[in-house]
């Protein structure tokens, strides 16, 4: 089975991934996590498909649970214990830097240490830490800081490649002075594509910079099964978020009907056309839809091959004109919508 691939930027260059990567935030940061047999079935039917020598991305994070915990990476330490075999065919990217046990950011040397080897310890050596990214800005610290320290940890053998999350365009041209930058992680999906977002497509592009694109299927809502925030089991974080409140998701649903209509005529989902509409904005865009079975793991990889005309893409960009999202990409009010700039 041959897939679409992409390759990552600075001194990971010589990496070549899957066109669609696995997003595993899902498997523990609800309520209720997916079992352990469920989701390694998932992420070993994703490698699987791939293949010799093309890695599977595993996006994972330091606080990807309830709680803020390392239950993410406890279970991606679990899925290497019981398949070793698999370590050398993905690359795990891990975001980190955060106050332990919460949402805050610290961006000081010894935070910035503390994550770190707190993943370390989450991963117990069975897997390397491929790629390490600070997960949010510390508006106290400029990107040479940043720089120093992560520059430090790749020399002591920590992690192989640094990471940029949520940053602007600005941003990145900075970094990209200072440090070797494998790969920058955004939003970006139908939901969540404003002037930033293609300032830094665009940006990446021109840098030789793979964007890592995550939440490709708006957070559930493009695939069409998301009919209201309460069908989100009680304590997911999504039904705070502003685009599935109840007069929001109303207006963001008719883009959904408008695109399935679309997908119908091409034979595939609209999960897999808004996959696919996302590896469409460039060679270097990697979209990064979660799964935790194997069905829709198989299927979201296969949006890797799906082609888009032109004419598919006027059409799709006037539905977008249409319908613009109604409601924040998180909390109503609250300035992480922006991507933050160190500028």
């Amino acid at each position: 089975m041959t897939r679409n691939t992409a390759k990552l930027g600075g001194s990971a260059s010589n990496v070549v991934v899957a066109k669609v990567a696995h997003g595993l935030m899902m498997m523990t940061w609800k309520p209720t996590p997916v079992p352990d047999e469920e989701a390694f079935a998932a992420i070993k039917a994703g490698i699987d498909a791939l293949p010799p020598g093309v890695k599977m991305i595993l996006n994972s994070g330091e606080f990807y649970g309830q709680g803020f915990t390392t239950a993410n990476l406890e279970l991606i330490a679990r899925f290497f214990e019981k398949y070793p075999a698999y370590t050398d065919r993905t690359f795990l990217s891990v975001k980190g830097g955060g106050v332990p046990l919460s949402l805050g950011v610290d961006g000081s040397r010894e935070n910035l240490r503390r994550s770190v080897d707190d993943i370390l310890k989450a991963l117990r050596g069975t897997k390397r830490l491929d790629l390490f990214e600070p997960a949010r800005r510390d508006s106290k610290y400029e990107i040479e800081h940043y720089a120093e320290v992560l520059n430090e940890l790749v020399k002591e053998g920590k992690f192989d490649y640094i990471g940029l999350s949520e940053v602007g365009a600005e941003t990145i041209r900075r970094a990209h002075k200072v440090m070797p930058v494998a790969a920058v992680e955004i939003e970006v999906s139908l939901q969540a594509y404003e002037q930033q977002t293609k300032d830094v497509i665009a940006t990446c592009k021109e840098l030789g910079i793979p964007v890592v694109a995550y939440s490709p299927l708006g957070r559930g809502l493009l695939t069409g099964q998301i009919k209201s925030r309460l069908d989100f089991e009680e304590g997911d974080f999504r039904r705070a978020f502003g685009r599935f409140q109840d007069d929001n998701i109303n207006h963001n649903l008719k883009l959904v009907e408008t695109l399935t209509a679309v997908a119908n005529r091409k034979g595939i989902t609209v999960a897999q056309l808004c996959i696919a509409w996302v590896g469409a904005l460039g060679d270097h865009v990697i979209p990064v839809p979660g799964s935790s079975n194997i069905k829709r793991t198989l299927e979201n990889l296969s949006a890797g091959d799906v082609e888009l005309s032109a004419d598919d893409l006027a059409e799709i960009a006037q539905l977008l004109e249409t319908y613009p999202r109604k409601g924040a990409r998180y909390v109503d009010g609250v300035a992480e919508d922006k991507l933050e700039l160190w500028n």
